[in-house]
């Protein structure tokens, strides 16, 4: 949710509009203005650079986090234990991404975004197996569906096919399903830990039923 709120923050900051289409997601954490050639021409000065590869290093780290403690919403096996491992270096890649700026260190920043839309999106698919066996059939489906859907538009990306989307939309396409995703489970994480403490009997009631 920070993300999404940041995002909107910083491209509101720049003078020239930023687009969707466009522009890609990581010239909003460019420090420098300039103009770039590649992928397509277009000049970048994002204001709040700052700001936006602070978000992008939080994102990282809440992703890692939500990874490792939320154990409960897996099988076991080693499907599962694939898939929370690639999440877990998506979310090491948009910490680099955010300590790396494209205009800055390139290359760790392209590592950055190989570990969040090859890895992290493959790791998408698996957990759609790798789900727990009382999450919704439908979860699991949609879980894989969306990364295979990642993927394919990762590969488009690269090969500069956009379909009418541009740059910039065709990379959100392979980014954004495992960030919806995450924001989908963890919301409703929170949704059924608050109906579990709604339906759990106060302590006094269960102390005396167990004295009894």
């Amino acid at each position: 949710m920070q993300f999404f709120g940041t995002h909107k923050v910083v491209e509101a900051a720049w003078s020239r509009p930023y687009s969707w289409a466009h522009n890609n997601i990581s010239d909003l954490g460019n420090a420098h203005c300039a103009m770039q050639s590649e992928p397509e021409p277009r000049y970048i000065c994002s204001p709040e650079h700052g700001l936006m590869n602070a978000s992008f290093v939080v994102l990282g780290a809440l992703l890692v986090v939500g990874v490792v403690l939320a154990g409960a919403l897996w099988r076991r096996g080693a499907t599962a234990i694939v898939a929370r491992c690639l999440l877990a270096c998506a979310g090491v890649g948009f910490v680099l991404a955010g300590l790396a700026p494209a205009d800055v260190h390139e290359n760790q920043h392209v590592l950055g975004a190989l570990l969040i839309m090859a890895m992290g999106n493959i790791g998408l698919v698996l957990a759609g197996v790798g789900l727990a066996d009382d999450e919704p059939a439908l979860l699991r489906w949609v879980t894989s569906l969306l990364g295979a859907t990642a993927i394919a538009s990762f590969g488009l990306f690269l090969s500069h096919r956009y379909l009418g989307l541009g740059m910039g939309g065709m990379e959100r396409a392979a980014a954004f399903p495992l960030l919806v995703w995450a924001l989908f489970i963890g919301v409703r994480g929170l949704f059924h830990q608050g109906i579990r403490m709604q339906d759990a009997p106060p302590r006094r009631h269960a102390a005396q039923v167990t004295r009894g």
